[in-house]
């Protein structure tokens, strides 16, 4: 299938270093992005589907690095079915696992919780809710744990761990299993903060430092914060990722942005959603903390977004999260909400407000054109100008 967009007004790529690219086309051939720029008359024509973006805003689709998967789109926490089809009409086009914590009945022997992430990784390994990809399946540590069964996991393709429900008796014994996961070739995070449910404790960053994960979770609280020393701790003693979540403490969300960029270090910056949890279902959460960050924190709208896509995409090694040919072909357009005071999507982060999703694309598909069922309607009238398919890709009303 070959999907072009054309007629947008502003190209954000997810790339730091160039936050922005020339031309008004992206062609989508297959699950990859074939060219980001000017398409040719013919090339248009020779399209499948053909999508008017009507002067709005490309950006890539958002990477939800902090999702708490259980097994399908379904949360016993909230007890809600259809929750990440719900996140696809917020922009959010690739979930992570922060691990399955919230399984009822979560086992907590070695052989359970390696049995719960092989589990729910294989669940999601072909089924794509609303069309978004999910990367599920964190083992959660846990005493017991060795590194025979890390290395039995990576065997079998897992690639997540996970440190902050285990039963340790400080978080300092977190320490080995982490370093030896991360050894493994093994992505690792780390719950950082206050205790988050009945049973865990805090961990501050004392205790991140001596794991050395490769993500310090909701750095921000999930949802209370550490102590206020810690943040500057973690910036420059250490080069952890630091995730902020939208379930979090938003003034130290807003310090530890501006931490990271008086370090020179705004690539470390990374976003999620810390949901669902406590704190509820969240669709358009990563567009909220976006917004805190353009406009309480004076952070330039793309560099907020690359937090949220390109930043993702390369702490997590995922072929996904930039607007660039080869890349995974997930693209999402907004723009300025109908009713609102402003003309353009960045204006309107700038200025806090949540844009209008207009069109989410993943995999090369569109997945719905012109409404998002979560948003108000966007200034602009995009829509499919041409489609050679027997397939309707209009979003429906709310």
């Amino acid at each position: 299938m070959r999907t072009a967009i054309v007629n947008i007004g502003t190209i954000v790529t997810g790339d730091l270093k160039q936050p922005f690219a020339s031309g008004d086309s992206i062609l989508l051939d297959g699950g990859s992005i074939a060219a980001v720029g000017t398409l040719s008359a013919d090339t248009v024509a020779g399209c499948d589907v053909v999508v008017d973006a009507a002067g709005t805003t490309a950006i890539p689709g958002l990477i939800d690095s902090h999702v708490h998967i259980t097994f399908g789109d379904y949360t016993p926490r909230q007890r809600v079915v259809g929750y990440l089809e719900s996140y696809l009409h917020g922009g959010t086009t690739t979930s992570i696992t922060a691990s399955e914590v919230h399984v009822p009945g979560r086992p907590k022997d070695a052989a359970g919780v390696k049995a719960l992430a092989l589990a729910a990784r294989a669940c999601f390994l072909d089924y794509r809710p609303g069309g978004m990809r999910v990367h599920a399946g964190s083992i959660i540590l846990e005493p017991g744990l060795s590194e025979t069964d890390l290395k039995d996991l990576v065997a079998q393709g897992l690639w997540l761990a996970k440190a902050g429900f285990g039963a340790f008796e400080t978080p300092f014994d977190y320490a080995p299993l982490m370093q030896v996961a991360r050894r493994l070739g093994m992505v690792t995070t780390m719950h950082t903060g206050g205790s988050s449910i009945p049973g865990s404790s805090g961990i501050w960053a004392e205790h991140v430092l001596a794991s050395n994960p490769t993500v310090s979770f909701h750095v921000n609280g999930g949802p209370v914060a550490m102590p206020e020393a810690g943040f500057a701790r973690l910036v420059n003693e250490s080069d952890i990722a630091l995730q902020l979540c939208t379930a979090g403490n938003l003034r130290t969300a807003l310090l530890t942005a501006k931490l990271l960029d008086e370090a020179g270090q705004p690539e470390r910056l990374l976003i999620a959603t810390d949901t669902p949890t406590g704190s509820g279902i969240m669709p358009l959460g990563m567009f909220y903390t976006i917004s805190h960050l353009a406009s309480l924190g004076n952070m330039p709208p793309e560099q907020a977004i690359a937090a949220a896509t390109g930043n993702n995409a390369r702490v997590y090694r995922l072929n996904s999260g930039l607007l660039q040919p080869g890349k995974d072909a997930d693209v999402v357009l907004i723009d300025a909400c109908a009713g609102g005071s402003q003309p353009d999507a960045l204006s309107a982060l700038r200025n806090g407000d949540v844009p209008a999703v207009s069109a989410v694309f993943t995999d090369g598909v569109p997945r719905f054109v012109g409404r998002s069922r979560n948003t108000p309607a966007s200034i602009r009238d995009v829509k499919v100008a041409q489609c050679k398919l027997p397939r309707d890709f209009s979003g429906a009303a709310h």
